[in-house]
C-alpha cells in the first residue's frame, strides 16, 4: 500500500510539471503512430550518435522472366500484400520496342508467401498462339508499358472498383483502370485522368490514408533535362491537379528512373521509395562482355542502383542517406543498363521481417526477380557505438498507455529512456534512474519504469523523449 501511495503522488506531481506554459499545438502529435527513425523529423538533439542506413539483404530468385511472351526486357513490377495473397504484376516485353511496343503484355503472378510465386493459366488472352498464358491486359499499347495497380482502401470504395491501376505513355496519357478482383481489368473511362508529365516510366498511385486522397508520383524531367519526380492528387482518381515537381531539399539532383513511392504498411503516414538510380553514359561493361552474357549490346552503356527516399506527404522527399539502399553487386550481369531496378511494393513477409524485390540482368536471358530481405522497420536506425551516445525528441504528445521499441543491441549494448516535459525537465517517476535498464533485441519491446509500463498518465500532454544508448540500433518507437 505504501509502494501505491507514493507512485500515485509521483504521478500527481509529474502532471503538475509536465510542459508548464507550453501548448499542446507546439508539439507533435504522434497518437499512436509507429515513427521511424528515416528522417530528422522527430530528433531535435544527438551526441554520439547518428541516423544509420540498413541496405536489405538479398535473398532467393522469386521470378523468372522466362515465358515467350515475356523476355528480357519485361519491367515495371508491382508487388502487392492483399490479405493472405501476394499479387504480383508486371510488364511482359520478349523484344525491343519503343515505349508503347504492341509486343508489351502485362503478366500476372501469385504466391501464398512472398517467396513461392506462381504464374496461373488465365485464359483471358491468346498471346503467342496460346491462352495457356498470364496475361491480365493484352493488345493495350500503350497501356501496358508501364501498367501499375494498387488496392483501394479508400472508405467506402465500391467492390467493383477496389482494385485500380494506371497506365500510360505521354502520348496517351495516363488511362485509369479498375477491377473487382485484381485479375479482370477494364478502363474507368476512355480518355486519361492524367495528361502532363513525360510518364515514360512506372507512375505510381495510391490512396492516401493520412492526406484523405489520391496521390500520383509520376516520371518528368528536369529544366536540366534530370529525369525527376513530380506529384499531383485527385479526390475522385478522375479529376487530377495539375503536376507539382518534387522538392529533395539541397540535395545533388539525380537521374531517378523510378520513384516506388508507397504508404509504410506499419505506418501509413510515411512514404516510402526505392528509387532506380539511373547513371546515364557510365559504362562499366564492354558491348562484348554484354555479348558474351547473352545480353543485349545497347543495353551495355549505363549502369543503376537503389537510393531510399522518405515523404510525410506533400511535395517534399527526405534524402537523409544519398548512399546507395541496394548495390548492384557482384557480377557484371548486373552493371548493365537499366538494371537493378526495385519492384514498387515493401511488403511484410514474416513477423520481424519484411520484403522488397528487384529486377537483376536486364536485357539478359538471365532476367528475373530477386527477393530483397530487411528487419521489419529497418530502412534505417538511430544508431549508437560502444562508447554510447544520447538522442532527444521534439515536444510530442501521444494516446496509448505503454512505449514501445523496435531495437537491436550487442550482449554488451544497453538503453534507457527518459520521459522529460516539453523543456527538458525528467518528470518524477520516468526519470533515467526509473528507467529499467533495456537489453535485447525485439520488434516491440515494451519500456518500464520501476517495474511498470503505464505512461498513460502523460496521455495528450507535451513530453520530450530521451534515449541513453550503447552499441544500439534503434528503428522505430511508439506509444500504444
Amino acid at each position: 500500500m505504501r509502494s501505491f501511495i507514493i507512485r500515485l503522488m509521483l504521478t500527481m506531481f509529474a502532471l503538475l510539471l509536465v510542459a508548464p506554459g507550453v501548448a499542446e499545438a507546439d508539439a507533435i502529435s504522434l497518437g499512436s503512430r509507429l515513427e521511424l527513425f528515416v528522417d530528422t523529423y522527430i530528433i531535435e538533439a544527438m551526441e554520439g550518435c547518428s541516423l544509420k542506413l540498413h541496405p536489405p539483404i538479398p535473398a532467393e530468385t522469386v521470378l523468372k522472366f522466362d515465358a515467350p511472351w515475356e523476355g528480357e526486357y519485361s519491367a515495371y513490377v508491382t508487388v502487392i500484400k492483399d490479405g493472405e495473397l501476394y499479387r504480383l504484376y508486371y510488364r511482359g516485353m520478349p523484344e525491343v520496342g519503343g515505349d508503347g511496343s504492341a509486343s508489351e503484355n502485362t503478366c500476372y503472378a501469385v504466391s501464398a508467401d512472398g517467396i513461392h510465386f506462381v504464374k496461373p493459366d488465365l485464359g483471358l488472352f491468346e498471346v503467342h498462339g496460346t491462352r495457356d498464358n498470364n496475361a491480365v491486359l493484352h493488345n493495350a499499347a500503350p497501356l501496358s508499358h508501364n501498367f501499375a495497380p494498387f488496392v483501394d482502401n479508400r472508405p467506402n470504395v465500391a467492390p467493383e472498383h477496389r482494385y485500380k491501376a494506371l497506365g500510360g505513355i505521354a502520348s496517351s496519357g495516363l488511362v485509369a483502370f479498375v477491377s473487382p478482383d485484381g485479375i479482370h481489368w477494364s478502363k474507368l473511362r476512355e480518355e486519361p485522368v492524367i495528361t502532363q508529365g513525360k510518364l515514360d516510366s512506372q507512375n505510381v498511385a495510391f490512396w492516401s490514408e493520412s492526406e484523405g486522397r489520391y496521390v500520383c508520383y509520376l516520371r518528368t524531367f528536369t529544366a536540366d533535362k534530370i529525369r525527376t519526380v513530380s506529384r499531383c492528387e485527385s479526390d475522385d482518381f478522375i479529376t487530377w491537379t495539375d503536376i507539382v515537381p518534387m522538392d529533395f531539399g539541397d540535395t545533388k539532383p539525380e537521374h531517378l528512373y523510378t520513384n516506388q513511392t508507397v504508404p509504410y504498411f506499419r505506418a501509413p503516414h510515411m512514404y516510402v521509395g526505392v528509387a532506380a538510380r539511373f547513371m546515364p553514359g557510365r559504362r562499366v561493361v564492354s558491348e562484348s562482355t554484354m555479348s558474351e552474357l547473352g545480353g543485349d549490346a545497347r543495353y551495355s552503356g549505363d549502369c543503376s542502383d537503389a537510393v531510399l527516399l522518405t515523404s510525410r506527404g506533400g511535395t517534399r522527399y527526405d534524402r537523409t542517406f544519398m548512399e546507395a539502399f541496394v548495390r548492384p553487386g557482384i557480377g557484371a550481369n548486373n552493371w548493365t543498363s537499366r538494371t537493378n531496378y526495385p519492384a514498387r511494393g515493401i511488403v511484410p513477409t514474416g513477423h520481424n521481417e519484411m520484403s522488397m524485390y528487384v529486377q537483376r540482368n536486364y536485357g539478359q536471358k538471365s532476367h528475373h526477380l530477386q527477393r530483397l530481405v530487411m528487419r521489419t522497420d529497418g530502412f534505417a536506425s538511430l544508431n549508437t557505438p560502444y562508447a554510447g551516445g544520447t538522442a532527444t525528441t521534439r515536444p510530442v504528445t501521444f494516446e496509448g498507455t505503454e512505449l514501445v521499441l523496435n531495437c537491436s543491441m550487442s550482449a554488451a549494448g544497453a538503453m534507457w529512456v527518459e520521459l522529460q516535459d516539453a523543456h527538458g525537465t525528467p518528470l518524477p517517476g520516468f526519470s533515467r534512474a526509473d528507467c529499467d535498464e533495456i537489453v535485447g533485441d525485439e520488434i516491440a519491446r515494451k519500456v518500464t519504469w520501476r517495474n511498470s509500463s503505464d505512461v498513460s498518465s502523460l496521455k495528450g500532454k507535451p513530453i520530450r523523449l530521451r534515449f541513453e544508448m550503447r552499441d544500439l540500433d534503434l528503428y522505430s518507437f511508439r506509444f500504444q
